[in-house]
């Protein structure tokens, strides 16, 4: 809900003489809301309680009280206590890192009731196809690229020369059809022991079997801990004829092993075609990184939203950053499709909880300080924000790091909140497209077209080279949220149809693998 400046009011203090929107109430329940710019002290805001002159400055993506409140009192937002107050606030008052904590400790008991929400249909005014790439197994890619991958960091710089030189023959050979050839190197592979091990092994089995990498090119060493072996054993849903592999130990020229191999899988992908594949084979991975407050006003609900598109049309969503959804996990628990997956994603919060008290770190330790400097205050109110990516889709499944989403609909994914982490984690799952909201910006970009989303229109405007969409505009009046995301849908169709996103633009595409183990 919007509140206006009020210039009809007895305040003595300065006041603006436009009714500009200056702020936004989340939900109705809210006692706090959020400045949409810099609001100076005295100004006064008509409220649906009267009106209130504001005792001190807010800064633009910050809380403010929208009544007196006391010492010890829950802060709404998003209809949801996101904190308790270490001091009483005036009606106006700003409430952030200096009047407000954490509620959050440690595992929590939740009971099961039964799920009261369903997917909705899927509007007859959207498309209901994409032109994809169809694969062996029944998965449609968004992309047709040759994605090489190395079993250790060893290798690392033979996998990118040889990258460079099979792109270079795309190029001279004049081959239609290939959207281009990327090297995903890590440093890991080699000193690793158990669930350490076998992360970096599932994340790599799982890129390699994403539906735009239209051929795998691997590379191993020969000695190392993830031998390449047994890392192809783990690669079912491959079509064993785009796929080449060797050791560098075990030939005489990696180079020329490499490119040799390449440009077989080059010839094989050249006669792939776009086709009009369903809307259902889409993969959506949802992502934040770099939040503010205005993040859970516009970017999330908005990807919100197109996850509830994607999950009425019978496609996949993924949502991961298990961290970021401490104090908010209840409101997924009550999507949860069945009384087992409920049972899993209690799992999947206490046992990441249970991994910070491990490392002797608290489960609260979040957001960022860039978080904080856009007016994020605590876990709660981060995490109540980062969940609306996943709209108010079902539950239907949970998975592990480094494995593949299976079913349609919403898939809850472990992982940390990591962007780059997290990010290749959603990729390995098999997601074609990622939608990464951002209200700070970064020019972080992963293997698949991964879709920024500013939360404010200030970082589109300074910063065109990163961002894809504005979600900002959602802010302006008279925009009607569903039909903004109808449009936004509409572009991600043309995204996964071809159109290329700035990561791809600009080459920012890279990987990043979970170290949570010991190393020899």
């Amino acid at each position: 809900m919007a509140i206006e400046a009020n210039p009809n009011s007895s305040c003595s203090a300065p006041l603006l003489q436009t009714p500009d929107i200056l702020q936004w109430q989340v939900h109705a329940r809210d006692n706090v809301a959020v400045a949409l710019q810099q609001l100076d002290a005295g100004l006064v805001l008509s409220t649906a309680s009267g009106d209130i002159c504001l005792p001190a400055e807010v800064p633009a993506g910050h809380k403010f009280a929208l009544k007196a409140l006391k010492a010890g009192d829950s802060v709404i937002k998003y209809g949801y206590a996101i904190g308790v107050l270490t001091q009483d606030v005036p009606a106006g008052g700003h409430i952030h890192s200096h009047n407000l904590k954490t509620a959050l400790d440690g595992e929590l008991a939740y009971q099961y009731s039964g799920l009261t929400t369903d997917n909705g249909s899927y509007p007859a005014d959207l498309p209901t196809e994409f032109m994809g790439y169809p694969r062996a197994n029944g998965d449609v890619g968004t992309r047709n690229e040759l994605w090489i991958l190395n079993t250790v960091g060893c290798v690392n710089q033979a996998a990118s020369r040889i990258a460079k030189a099979a792109q270079q023959y795309v190029e001279s050979a004049g081959l239609a059809n290939i959207d281009g050839v990327f090297a995903y190197t890590h440093p890991f592979g080699c000193s690793q022991l158990g669930d350490d091990l076998a992360h970096t092994r599932s994340v790599l089995a799982g890129l390699a079997q994403n539906p735009n990498a239209g051929a795998v090119l691997i590379i191993g060493l020969g000695c190392e801990n993830n031998q390449l072996a047994t890392l192809l054993t783990g690669l079912e849903h491959l079509d064993p004829a785009r796929i080449r592999a060797f050791n560098a130990q075990q030939v005489t020229d990696e180079d020329e092993e490499g490119h040799k191999a390449a440009i077989e899988l080059l010839q094989l992908m050249a006669g792939d075609k776009r086709q009009p594949c369903p809307i259902s084979k889409l993969s959506f991975g949802m992502k934040c990184g770099g939040s503010d407050g205005f993040s859970g006003l516009t970017a999330n609900p908005l990807v919100g939203q197109i996850a509830d598109l994607a999950a009425s049309a019978g496609a996949k969503v993924i949502l991961t950053e298990t961290p970021e959804m401490f104090g908010a996990e209840q409101v997924l628990m009550a999507r949860a499709r069945t009384e087992e997956v409920f049972g899993d994603i209690v799992s999947l919060v206490n046992e990441f909880k249970q991994y910070f008290i491990a490392n002797n770190q608290p489960v609260y330790e979040n957001p960022s300080p860039g978080n904080k400097a856009g007016g994020l205050t605590t876990l709660e109110e981060k995490s109540l924000g980062a969940i609306q990516k996943g709209g108010s889709a079902v539950v239907e499944q949970v998975i592990g790091y480094g494995e593949r989403a299976k079913v349609p609909g919403l898939t809850l994914l472990q992982g940390p909140g990591n962007d780059a982490v997290s990010s290749t984690a959603l990729t390995a799952a098999g997601a074609t497209l990622l939608l990464f909201t951002t209200g700070r910006g970064t020019p972080l970009g992963f293997p698949v077209p991964t879709v920024k989303i500013s939360s404010n229109t200030a970082l589109s405007v300074r910063k065109p080279t990163w961002i894809d969409y504005d979600a900002g505009a959602m802010l302006q009046p008279g925009v009607q949220p569903s039909e903004f995301a109808k449009e936004f849908f509409r572009y991600l169709v043309a995204v996964a149809s071809g159109e290329r996103t700035r990561n791809e633009i600009y080459q920012n595409k890279e990987i990043a693998i979970w170290k949570n183990g010991v190393t020899l």
